[in-house]
């Protein structure tokens, strides 16, 4: 079935700002725009797509959570509907608006925009009381006094049945009163909670008397002290969505076991009138699984905590925060969406997939500017001290539209370091005793001779030019040399602080039981099970630990290293945020953070080839 674009027509509420795709096309199929294309035609929601993305304000945004924001903005714009952004803050001991912020500017980062449609479930705070009255009254929810100890114990297994509350039974005048009285503040934490009557024997545990309502004395950032009770997720969400009329609930897939426990609720409340139909359907979707990084938040604040990064926004981070930091791209995101595609079967992706899309979005977009990373002098002998011409270079070499610069060529230039030899290894193709190459957009040079100090470092290159070569000139191409290197002239170029930035851990899988650096050993390393963790409902401290080691024991060492380097002036003058590819070395950031006139600082966002997948 043909798809329309977002591109193909104006941004409906909730849809990205106009914008180009960084693939042309529309999306891949998949079950779930399959599922709303036939609802659409069946006039199931009368032509309505609503769907929203109901993160948690108790932390920083992950990569998860972009395939999350893409698939639900995305979902809703090609269809002309809209997506909601919905804060689900039930938990006022964890949630702040600090990190509300931050999860706005992050969706906003990526292309989208809520329109009006900025939520709360605490905005539902007196329905869902409201509905949780009503379920007391029908006899379908029941105050129980045991402690959380006893109420674990009591659930049953997967082939033994709970067993019923001493408390199931109390009446609903009993309930009503104690709930009543569990809002006015009688009770401490921990002394009731609030359970639906279901059924104790049910295959499914989520459907075994489920809580709802907990007691915690706690000042909430938006509705202060005005309750000392609070609903908790599978009640808030299922009855969130019936209120805000959403069409495809699309959750994670350790929330199929919940969707029973979904329906129930909002189904009970539209027999009784009290919520309209039709009602949302929740679908599941595989979370994403990357290799190389953890996503847990509790692993995620240990990094922070300890000290192992340098805040949620070190750009070696999982955060949507660190990955703008560190140069990644809103349109490299949503091609990795695409690329991924959406799927009901758990799987790892490897990290190479998501830098393949950065690399490749950032190639196509990304200027093109030269730094010396490794500076050594380079003197052409026979130039005319106190002379310098203009060399022009490409700002893309795909792309003549952006124009071209100039690059002052003169006696005394930059090189990098690792572009000189003096013993060169076989098949080296730079610059040597007596070897020629191209200095890129100006001349052929010979390589004369060497300088060097005490310790018999190399402190300075001698060469010759050719100069009847000059790039771009008639004849030019006749001479044949396999070396091309960059270069700046010493008078212009700029100092700067690069950060070379890489993958945070070294191993595919941190925490596995056998360590990848063991592979020559012969073993062979377990690959654990893709992790079972919430990246909608926002509580994703629940990663399946399937390790026994200390996942902080496969840091990479050398996942940051910060060098000073020379660079072109137009990189000095560049605003925050803007990236380049640096020739020959890869695509970098100004940072956002501490970039500034007269101090650049720049950040590697990917290498130009991946150096990874050839590792080991």
């Amino acid at each position: 079935m043909n798809k329309t674009t977002i591109d193909d027509v104006p941004p409906p509420t909730g849809a990205p700002a106009a914008r180009g795709r960084a693939s042309a096309g529309a999306p891949a199929p998949d079950f779930l725009r399959a599922v709303v294309a036939e609802d659409m035609l069946a006039g199931k929601y009368g032509g309505r797509v609503v769907t929203r993305f109901p993160p948690e304000p108790n932390g920083y945004l992950h990569y998860g959570h972009a395939k999350s924001i893409v698939l639900n903005f995305e979902l809703a714009a090609e269809n002309g509907g809209t997506c909601h952004l919905r804060f689900d803050d039930t938990n006022p001991l964890k949630e702040d608006v600090e990190y509300e912020d931050a999860i706005a500017d992050s969706v906003r980062w990526l292309g989208y925009d809520w329109g009006v449609h900025r939520y709360h479930a605490s905005d539902y705070y007196d329905d869902l009381y409201r509905f949780a009255e009503w379920f007391i009254e029908r006899g379908l929810a029941y105050v129980d006094s045991q402690s959380a100890e006893a109420m674990r114990a009591t659930r049953g297994t997967l082939t033994e049945a709970g067993v019923e509350s001493p408390y199931r039974h109390r009446t609903p005048a009993e309930n009503l009163d104690l709930f009543r009285r569990m809002r006015a503040g009688e009770f401490p934490d921990g002394t009731h909670v609030l359970r639906l009557r279901i059924d104790m024997a049910s295959p499914n545990v989520n459907l075994r008397d489920p809580a709802i309502y907990r007691i915690r004395h706690a000042t909430h950032h938006r509705t202060g002290d005005k309750w000392c009770i609070y609903p908790l997720y599978d009640y808030t969400h299922s009855i969130s969505d019936a209120l805000e009329r959403i069409t495809h609930s699309i959750c994670t897939l350790e929330f199929q076991d919940h969707r029973p426990l979904y329906d129930w609720v909002i189904g009970h409340l539209a027999d009784g009138g009290l919520l309209e139909r039709p009602l949302p359907h929740q679908y599941e979707f595989a979370r994403l699984n990357l290799t190389y990084v953890v996503l847990s938040k509790r692993k995620l604040i240990q990094l922070v905590e300890g000290g192992h990064v340098d805040g949620w926004d070190d750009p070696r981070m999982p955060t949507l925060v660190g990955a703008r930091r560190r140069g990644f791209t809103p349109e490299g995101f949503r091609l990795f969406a695409e690329r991924i595609g959406v799927s009901k079967s758990d799987s790892w992706i490897d990290m190479s997939v998501l830098e393949d899309a950065m690399r490749d979005e950032l190639n196509a977009s990304a200027p093109r500017r030269i730094a010396v990373l490794d500076p050594v002098k380079l003197v052409v002998d026979n130039y005319p001290e106190g002379r310098s011409e203009a060399c022009e270079a490409p700002n893309h070499p795909q792309r003549p539209e952006l124009g071209r610069r100039e690059l002052r060529f003169e006696r005394e230039l930059w090189i990098d370091r690792e572009d000189f030899a003096e013993h060169p290894p076989k098949g080296y193709f730079r610059l040597s005793p007596g070897a020629e190459v191209r200095l890129r957009y100006a001349y052929v040079v010979r390589c004369t001779g060497v300088e060097k100090d005490a310790d018999g470092n190399v402190t300075a290159v001698h060469c010759t030019y050719d100069p009847t070569t000059r790039s771009g000139t008639p004849g030019a191409e006749a001479r044949k040399v396999k070396g091309n290197i960059h270069w700046l002239p010493v008078s212009d170029a700029v100092g700067a602080e690069v950060r070379l930035y890489d993958r945070l851990f070294g191993v595919p899988f941190p925490g596995a039981r056998l360590p990848w650096g063991q592979r020559g050993s012969g073993a062979s390393p377990e690959v654990p099970a893709p992790a079972k963790a919430t990246l909608v409902a926002g509580d994703d401290d629940a990663e399946a630990d399937a390790t026994e080691r200390d996942f902080l024991d496969d840091l990479n060492p050398a996942s940051k290293r910060v060098i000073r380097a020379f660079v072109e002036p137009a990189l000095a003058a560049a605003a925050p945020e803007a990236r380049f590819q640096f020739e020959r070395h890869g695509y970098f950031v100004a940072d956002l953070a501490d970039h500034a006139p007269g101090r650049p600082v720049y950040n590697r966002a990917v290498t130009l080839k991946d150096s990874w997948g050839r590792a080991g």
